[in-house]
């Protein structure tokens, strides 16, 4: 049985008025770990458990330090996720409420991945956020469903940070004969490294991230995914942080859930920039998720 749940799939009337086309939702949010990103993770370390490993190791301080955490007690397996010190008290609360011990160090994510990698040994299994095919192979399976369901669909817009929903995204797309379906790639102003990559032709790093989409704040896409920008359809969206922002509060108001501004850049094309949506009739839009986000941080947002 998978740590996953299907996720509904749901038509949007009120995104599809702001688009002015036929918008649907595959509703990840409602994910028990507040993401998608348990797809990936919980096959990564269903794999790993299998292999007998007795540690999962992660380098976190968002969604997948969450779903690793969650997958560790379903799998009665020990967590230790390592965080930079810009995580929120929040998301370490939220880690250490699944049972796995919370390791703060470094300034950014990098240093915080060395020292993980670093804690390793035999018996240890490491479970990246974003780069591994285990990864992708199970956030795939959100495209299996949409397809299980008899979704006919031209389109699928989602966020990209690391670049390991797109690389599911891409690969259930195409294991379901859709390959040449465009994925429409959003990102912030402060997080827009595949947008760079793009830009250049090559695999490039951001100087820095910033903004309120943490979520999103990946220096450099996986070299995976940046090779998918060149060889698939792939449309390279960027918002800004104010559009994010008030694209979960609209969100919020119309469908009842809470998502992060790293969600809310996916569901901004729709609200803030539907010309990007002209030439399509029925689109596929991932709600990602986010579980650190709380109704204050979202009243703060309404600020920018």
């Amino acid at each position: 049985m998978p740590l996953h749940i299907e996720t509904p799939l749901i038509q949007s009337l009120p995104l599809g008025l702001a688009a002015g086309r036929d918008v649907w939702l595959k509703m990840e949010a409602l994910q028990p770990p507040g993401s998608f990103k348990i797809r990936g993770v919980g096959a990564a370390c269903e794999h790993h458990a299998r292999a007998g490993k007795r540690r999962f190791v992660s380098s976190s301080g968002g969604n997948a330090g969450m779903a690793v955490a969650y997958a560790g007690r379903q799998l009665s397996i020990p967590v230790s996720v390592y965080v930079p010190e810009t995580t929120t008290e929040r998301a370490k609360a939220l880690i250490r409420q699944e049972g796995a011990d919370v390791i703060v160090h470094g300034a950014a994510w990098d240093e915080a991945n060395a020292k993980a990698l670093a804690s390793l040994d035999e018996d240890s299994a490491f479970i990246h956020p974003f780069d591994d095919p285990l990864l992708w192979t199970g956030h795939a399976t959100m495209i299996d469903e949409a397809v299980k369901a008899g979704l006919a669909f031209d389109a699928v817009v989602l966020s990209v940070g690391g670049g390991g929903l797109f690389a599911g995204v891409a690969e259930g797309l195409q294991r379901n004969g859709l390959g040449d379906v465009p994925i429409l790639a959003v990102e912030t102003e402060g997080t827009a490294s595949l947008a760079a990559s793009i830009e250049a032709r090559q695999l490039v790093a951001l100087q820095a991230v910033s903004g309120i989409a943490t979520s999103l704040g990946a220096r450099q896409v996986s070299q995976h995914a940046f090779e998918l920008s060149q060889t698939r359809p792939v449309e390279s969206v960027v918002v800004s942080d104010a559009e994010a922002a008030q694209a979960c509060i609209r969100f919020l108001d119309d469908h009842r859930v809470l998502v992060e501004p790293a969600c809310g850049a996916a569901l901004a094309v729709a609200y803030a920039h539907a010309n990007r949506l002209a030439r399509f009739k029925r689109i596929v839009m991932i709600v990602c998720g986010g579980a650190t986000t709380t109704v204050e941080r979202l009243q703060a947002w309404q600020e920018f």
